[in-house]
């Protein structure tokens, strides 16, 4: 112990030991000690030197501090001075004490140490995986150290590590568990541990999204207190940033899990915004990237659409537009909240729309477009500020046909109001400003509104401008080509490239694809010659931009030509590039644009990001616009007259192919019209057939019911006729009352006749119903012991036998009397004698009546009887189909029971097969025994001495 006092600082006598030789001691003791307390000490001591000795003890001391995690898993102090000691001397975070002066190659060498030693720790995979499983202590002194390994770690070699951690079995489930930890340092700094694990990898993005990772993110950010948060909150919006940016997959995963919904709390901002501290400045600008990394125009242009109505719909561009109108917003954060309005918007109507209602706080209240085109124009503001207002606009024109011609309406003569500020007002004059970066913007903004848009081309020719008192109004397009022709009188060279590209830009964006246009702009006799000169000029490398766009200028005015001009028509103009300048010099002056080195930068993404306002010359739907033209304007140089005019041949009989299509499609949807409208007569003459169907049924129904009453009322009449007659009139009456009577009483007795054939049909239909149940019920009497109920099922049965035979033969009786009944009446009037004694005939009809309404009676009472036969029947098959169930179920369990039975039965034979080839085996080893002289006791001598043992201990009883 007296060595470890000596390390730990106590005092020794003698020469003190080196700083090597006492590590090397150390590890000695680490290596060959075989009490933990001892191991313990020298880790606690190697710890202490870890960060003043780091080379030698990474050299020295790492292959025995891993093997102390390996094997001294149960003691969790010596595990984290192990795991602190690896800390130190991989982590090559400077030390605040250090002095500010130290030298920067010794901080070089110290990061190429820590990249050494974890290359040396990561060699074995193992020696990863052993620290993933440490994580799973829940030990503080043991957790926390192999987080901050880990980190360290993957700060300097994150490639290999994170390939390693990608293969381990729950190695990112565990690193996930960190942020359920309640101890937040912990919790944070495996923030930290998975800020590192997440970088560039798109398979552990994935994971880590997929382990719930937005919702327990989101709900630490509302914890901490969302904005108004600390540097966690920072931490998880920087984990939130690596998992979606550029992650397709996850990026879906957000906007399907409605996450997007849970950021709109993030950016309710109070009506005091002053005193925004520095945290909170950054979590707000982290918060507004992570909304324009879900709408970023590189994109899918479906995710991007999708996520853009989300927020639309949930409120969040809303909350966005009132921090855009905000006082008191810091600049930085409005400058990012213009940025992300912008890309919320871009390309989809719903959103520009809105935006388009937006307006400022102010007195009057104005549009936002216009309020931001202030801001632009305005060369006191911050060039940044400038930047992302020149991009909010063209993120609101972007594809918006309908805010396009908005924005040039303002600029029209019949639109324009004297009172207030319009959006074409500010362009005109930041595009005739002094100020170079005004007149590039408003040149770019006002470009963007023609973009893709002949009608608005087209109405943009229409606007005039008073130059000065006394002077007729010259038109937009004059005017900007006035400026570029003008050169020195009002552009200085050199300070005013910057206009004179946006100028450029704007009229190539102007008149391209637009003939109407291009024969306006060489309408000018100063257009052309000032393009040829500034094309063949020698000027410096500023100048050579302005000539290729001076040079794309006139190759448009070539292909757009629509040869109106005679001066002008496109062989014209090539003649005079091929005497003036050349067609091989055009050519090259041409290819200066795409060589600029600013062209590349502009070309990558939409968003106009420039260092300085002197690098800003170059749009990037411009760049697209030359990239389309540049190629089609070298082949119409070259072309000769002749090849034009196979061309125009070829347009022509192109052109008249597509007409005849064109002809033949409008037949077609004419023909197409024509057929709907039978389609529509056909199906409406169909209705009208079937409500006249209807009618005539209607009005056949009604007939019919006039045709009965008339009968009605006929007989009514006879009587009222036959009553009026003298006694003659009397007999006869009688006796044709009779005859309707006797008809009557036929009709009864055939239907009573065919009621009895159908009771009759449903006996024996029953019958047959019985003998079946009585054969299935003994069936399943055989098959369970439960037959009582089917016993009473016979009985019931029977008795509905035997009620159903009584009512036959009651039935049958009854139809008898009605015969006799009809042969007595038909005897009658056969017989009918003229007399006067009325007596007799009156008691004959009451007779006749008093049976006719007894056989109604027992009519009635018949199909009440059948009625209930009907629904007994019914419950007879009820009752059939439960027993029938009863008995399959049955029938499957007694199957069940005889397999388990041959089963059972297999089994048993199998065993005596075995106990047979016992017996063998036991009776061949006793002979086997006796052969080699051994005494061995057969099974009845066995039986023999334990019968003697019984009968001795019975007269031991006995005594």
């Amino acid at each position: 112990m007296n060595f470890f006092r000596g390390v730990m600082g106590g005092q020794a006598a003698g020469p003190q030991p080196s700083g090597a030789e006492t590590i090397h001691k150390l590890c000695d003791r680490v290596a060959s000690s075989t009490l933990l307390e001892d191991r313990r000490d020298a880790v606690r001591a190697l710890k202490s030197l870890s960060k003043k000795y780091r080379m030698e003890v990474g050299t020295q001391a790492m292959d025995h501090l891993i093997n102390i995690l390996q094997t001294d898993r149960s003691d969790s102090e010596i595990l984290g001075y192990a795991l602190d000691t690896l800390y130190n001397i991989i982590c090559n975070d400077e030390e605040e004490e250090q002095d500010e002066s130290e030298d920067e190659n010794s901080q070089k060498q110290a990061d190429d140490l820590g990249a050494q030693f974890t290359e040396m720790f990561i060699q074995d995979p193992e020696h990863v995986t052993l620290l993933l499983a440490l994580l799973e202590e829940f030990d503080f002194h043991v957790r926390w150290p192999a987080v901050k390994l880990l980190t360290a770690l993957l700060k300097n070699q994150g490639v290999q590590l994170q390939g390693v951690i990608l293969v381990s079995p729950m190695g990112v489930s565990r690193l996930m568990d960190l942020l359920g930890d309640s101890r937040e340092v912990i919790r944070n700094d495996g923030l930290l541990l998975l800020q590192q694990l997440t970088k560039s990898n798109a398979a552990i993005q994935k994971i880590v999204a997929f382990e719930n990772a937005f919702e327990r993110l989101l709900d630490i950010i509302t914890e901490e207190g969302s904005s108004d948060g600390g540097i966690v909150v920072e931490d998880c919006l920087l984990l939130l940033l690596n998992l979606l940016k550029n992650n397709s997959s996850n990026q879906n995963f957000f906007k399907e899990g409605s996450y997007i919904q849970r950021m709109k709390p993030w950016f309710e901002v109070s009506d005091d915004n002053s005193g925004w501290s520095a945290q909170k400045v950054t979590n707000l600008h982290l918060m507004l990237q992570l909304v324009r990394v879900m709408v970023s125009p590189v994109n899918s242009p479906g995710a991007t659409a999708s996520c853009q109505k989300s927020m639309y719909q949930c409120g969040l561009l809303q909350q966005l537009c009132t921090i855009l109108m905000a006082t008191g917003v810091p600049a930085d954060i409005l400058t990012e909240t213009i940025n992300t309005v912008s890309e919320v918007i871009r390309g989809s109507q719903v959103n520009q729309d809105y935006f388009a209602s937006v307006n400022a706080p102010s007195n009057p209240p104005r549009p936002a477009i216009v309020v931001l085109l202030m801001s632009m124009v305005n060369e006191r503001q911050p060039f940044v500020l400038r930047c992302a207002v020149l991009y909010c606009f063209q993120c609101f024109l972007y594809k918006n046909q309908k805010g396009q011609g908005e924005i040039v309406a303002t600029l029209l003569p019949s639109t324009i109001d004297a009172n207030s500020i319009s959006a074409g007002q500010l362009l005109c004059g930041g595009l005739f400003s002094a100020d170079s970066l005004s007149n590039w913007c408003a040149a770019v903004a006002l470009a963007h509104a023609l973009q893709d848009n002949l009608t608005q081309k087209e109405q943009l020719l229409r606007v005039q401008l008073a130059t000065s008192l006394g002077k007729p109004p010259v038109s937009l397009l004059q005017q900007c080509t006035n400026i570029l022709s003008q050169g020195d009188k009002i552009v200085r060279r050199g300070s005013k490239v910057q206009t004179r590209v946006g100028l450029l830009m704007l009229l190539c964006t102007w008149i391209s694809n637009c003939p109407i246009a291009v024969t306006h702009f060489l309408h000018n006799q100063e257009n052309v010659p000032f393009l040829t000169a500034q094309i063949s000029e020698n000027l410096g490398e500023d100048e050579r931009l302005v000539q290729g766009l001076c040079a794309l200028l006139l190759g448009i005015c070539i292909y757009y030509n629509d040869n109106s001009l005679e001066n002008y028509t496109k062989e014209k103009l090539k003649q005079l590039i091929e005497k003036r300048i050349g067609k091989e010099n055009f050519v090259e002056k041409l290819g200066f644009i795409t060589k600029h080195e600013l062209y590349s930068r502009a070309a990558q993404k939409p968003q106009p990001v420039f260092p300085s306002p002197e690098q800003m010359l170059f749009d990037h739907e411009f760049t697209k616009l030359v990239k389309e033209l540049e190629g089609v304007i070298t082949k119409a140089v070259h072309k000769s007259s002749e090849e034009e005019k196979k061309e125009e041949e070829v347009k022509k009989t192109l052109e008249q192919h597509d007409n005849i299509v064109t002809q033949y499609k409008e037949l077609i949807r004419e023909q197409d019209a024509q057929i709907q409208e039978l389609k529509e007569q056909v199906a409406s003459m169909s209705s009208q057939n079937e409500v006249m169907q209807t009618t005539v049924t209607q009005q056949l129904s009604q007939i019919q019911q006039h045709k009965d009453q008339y009968n009605i009322l006929k007989l009514k009449l006879g009587k009222d006729n036959q009553s009026q007659s003298n006694g003659q009139g009397d007999v006869s009456q009688v006796n044709g009352l009779q005859t309707e009577e006797l008809t009557q009483l036929r009709e009864e007795v055939e239907e009573l006749r065919k009621q009895h054939t159908l009771l009759q049909t449903l006996l024996g239909d029953k019958d047959t119903l019985i003998d079946t149940l009585r054969s299935e019920a003994s069936q399943a009497a055989e098959v369970s012991a439960g037959g009582s109920e089917n016993e009473e099922l016979l009985k019931e049965l029977e008795a509905l036998r035997s009620q159903v035979q009584s009512q036959s033969a009651e039935i049958n009786q009854l139809s008898t009397e009605r015969q006799e009944l009809l042969r007595r009446a038909e005897a009658g009037s056969s017989d009918v004698v003229p007399s006067t004694d009325g007596t007799i005939d009156a008691a004959k009809m009451a007779e006749l009546e008093s049976r006719l309404s007894a056989q109604t009676t027992e009519k009635e009472r018949l199909k009440e009887e059948t009625k209930s036969l009907s629904e007994s029947r019914a419950d007879l098959e009820q009752q059939l189909a439960s027993a029938t169930s009863t008995v399959a179920i049955l029938q499957t369990e007694k199957t069940k029971l005889q397999t388990e039975v041959q089963e059972s039965k297999k089994e048993q034979d199998d065993l005596l097969m075995l106990l047979a080839d016992q017996d063998q085996k036991i009776h061949s080893l006793k002979l086997r025994l006796k052969g080699l002289g051994e005494t061995v006791e057969d099974e009845d001598d066995l039986d023999a001495r334990d019968q003697t043992d019984d009968d001795d201990e019975e007269d031991e009883d006995e005594d």
